[in-house]
């Protein structure tokens, strides 16, 4: 063999052997450690852990359509251990219990007229301010504020108008006309029309809009929509 060749074919190999060697090296090393490491633990381990499992609070109440449930805290498991030596156990995050409301008050299935409105129609307040106070304490103004709230309980919803005799401040309604995508509204207004439909036996809900006599307005239109109640009042 060519003497030049042998010495390439030799530097090649001991390259070869000497990254082979590093490489498995530090893997050894590498699991060498992990090893040391879960002795460790386990050799100077003095607790024992524990998962506190929250308990369901079951509340009946007469502001929610019987048979509605509504979760209104979401339960959470904690978390403890019990030192081996003192015996002691050591909190190391609460436990959080689960509260459900469930519903015993008057069935909320209804068939209506939807209408829309705007903070500019006849006899609307001139700064678009609603009939209601919020569940705060203060008062919305469909202009400043806009045609939406924010509830404490089921998040951005539309705002509605209706017979407050029939349906207090802040009612949550399930609302379906067969021509928007159904959505939640509470009732935060009132009208002339929706207090005279009530009168005469019927349901009529406005739906707030930004301006009175647009298309989406007119559009929201329906004498067959679905009203399901989900909450009476605040």
């Amino acid at each position: 063999m060519n003497i030049y060749l042998f010495s390439v074919l030799n530097k090649w190999l001991s390259i070869v052997l000497v990254s082979s060697l590093s490489l498995f090296g530090n893997l050894n090393f590498q699991e060498k450690v992990y090893t040391k490491e879960v002795k460790y633990t386990a050799s100077n381990s003095n607790i024992v852990a524990e998962v506190l499992k929250y308990d369901t609070v079951t509340k009946y109440v007469t502001n929610r359509p019987i048979g509605i449930a509504y979760t209104v805290t979401q339960g959470k498991d904690g978390y403890a251990y019990v030192d081996k030596v003192t015996g002691n156990e050591v909190v190391i995050e609460n436990k959080t219990d689960e509260v459900v409301e469930v519903g015993i008050g008057e069935v909320g299935e209804y068939t209506g007229t939807l209408t829309g409105y705007g903070p500019d129609c006849p006899g609307c307040s001139a700064v678009g301010n609603v009939s209601c106070r919020t569940y705060e304490g203060s008062k919305h103004s469909l202009i400043n504020n806009g045609v939406t709230y924010v509830d404490h309980e089921y998040g951005t919803v539309r705002i509605l108008a209706a017979a407050l005799t029939k349906f207090p401040c802040g009612t949550m309604i399930y609302v379906d006309n067969g021509i928007l995508p159904p959505f939640y509204g509470v009732v935060m207004d009132t009208g002339y029309t929706m207090r005279q439909a009530y009168a005469n036996g019927k349901i009529w809900i406005d739906l707030a809009f930004p301006a009175e006599g647009t298309s989406l307005t007119a559009g929201a239109t329906s004498y067959n929509t679905k009203y399901s109640v989900v909450r009476w009042g605040w």
